[in-house]
């Protein structure tokens, strides 16, 4: 975890006058505005209608405005195309941008390479006056992730990023937080039907509809068994989704069968898919959506299915790089977890700052292993 620094408060950004060149503008009621060639955060006040703490509380994304208030300074930036001052914005606050991310624990590898590019990525940008504090937390426990949120404070943390689970109480440990003035950003798997800000992370859809293409055409008929680490979890859930809308409008001939759950775990993923292959003798490939890999690959080696059977994963860990090189794995749909890292703190920068602080945000690349071009 990195070290953190005092704590204080946002203040507004300097106003300052740039130029004689002026411009008008229409504001409520009709009335003409001259502004300046540069918009200060006053003439955002009076286009708005509002005080000045009002639009600093606004601009920094802090609670207690009314929802009609939020607008009526949101249409006030559209319509005088006001741009911060990223650099006075930074120089007003005192402490550096605090973001906390959160990680499940445990054996998933992906989730520990997730984590050590928070590390390596956190070292980097700690002279940009972006802190990220990594947390790390019980695997699939909506209780812990829901504890973590509610310990974090808007004096030490203007963002938190999630690996979220799709469960009540993690709704609402969400809105909680949001409450408090901290920004929420998903990584990795999505909580779309909450308040969060934004998400990080592949098209899981896609992902899924990736894996049924490649499975489609490996084995074009027979059936398919699908294992996953936990239905709650949004992009497994997705993957699923994907994996199937493909496979039944252009693979008629494969059947499929589960998914089992193994809690991205090594044990539970060896006994579900174990279950898996004895129930269904005859399976022709398997698609794990989640962790677990080296439970799932143990359980198909054990049943002297692993070089008969299809097999697509996730994530280029140890095991399925193994996997790949012997030819028990026969392609890898894999996320780079640096480049999801500089995401969230792209997205964090926007979120404090505003939408000129990083770059726009890009969709992350889906890559695809075989055996044949393993970095």
């Amino acid at each position: 975890m990195f070290s953190r620094c005092e704590a204080g408060s946002s203040r507004l950004d300097a106003a300052g006058k740039a130029g004689d060149d002026l411009r008008t503008s229409k504001i409520d009621g009709g009335v003409d505005l001259q502004i300046p060639g540069r918009v200060t955060v006053r003439d955002l006040a009076q286009a708005a209608g509002v005080s000045l703490a009002t639009v600093d509380r606004v601009l920094n994304g802090r609670p207690g405005v009314r929802p009609a208030t939020i607008a009526k300074v949101e249409a006030a930036i559209a319509r005088l195309g006001f741009r911060r001052d990223l650099t006075a914005s930074m120089l007003a606050r005192a402490r550096d941008i605090g973001l906390a991310v959160i990680i499940p624990e445990g054996s998933n590898q992906f989730m520990n390479r997730l984590a050590e590019a928070a590390q390596a990525v956190g070292q980097q940008v700690r002279g940009e006056r972006l802190r990220l504090d990594l947390l790390r937390i019980r695997a699939l426990d909506p209780g812990a992730l829901a504890g973590a949120l509610d310990g974090l404070s808007p004096d030490i943390h203007d963002c938190a990023a999630i690996i979220a689970i799709d469960m009540a109480e993690v709704h609402a440990a969400v809105e909680r937080a949001i409450g408090r003035g901290i920004r929420i950003i998903t990584l990795v798997s999505d909580l779309p039907h909450s308040a969060r800000h934004g998400f990080v992370g592949i098209d899981n859809v896609a992902a899924g509809r990736t894996a049924a293409s490649l499975m489609g055409r490996f084995c074009r008929m027979g059936k398919v068994g699908l294992v996953a680490g936990s239905l709650d979890l949004r992009d497994h859930a997705e993957r699923i989704a994907g994996f199937r809308a493909v496979a039944d409008a252009e693979y008629p001939r494969l059947e499929i069968v589960g998914p089992v759950e193994g809690q991205d775990a090594f044990t539970a993923t060896y006994e579900k898919t174990l279950a898996l292959l004895r129930t269904h003798p005859g399976l022709m490939g398997v698609y794990n959506v989640g962790a677990g890999n080296a439970g799932m690959l143990t359980a198909l080696a054990e049943m002297g299915m692993n070089h008969t059977v299809a097999v697509i994963a996730h994530e280029l860990t140890g095991p399925t790089r193994a996997g790949l090189a012997s030819g028990a794995v026969d392609a890898v749909i894999d996320q780079g977890p640096e480049a999801e890292i500089r995401a969230v703190c792209a997205m964090a920068r926007r979120l404090v700052l505003g939408a000129d602080a990083a770059p726009p945000e890009r969709p992350l690349e889906i890559r695809i292993f075989l055996r044949d071009n393993l970095p």
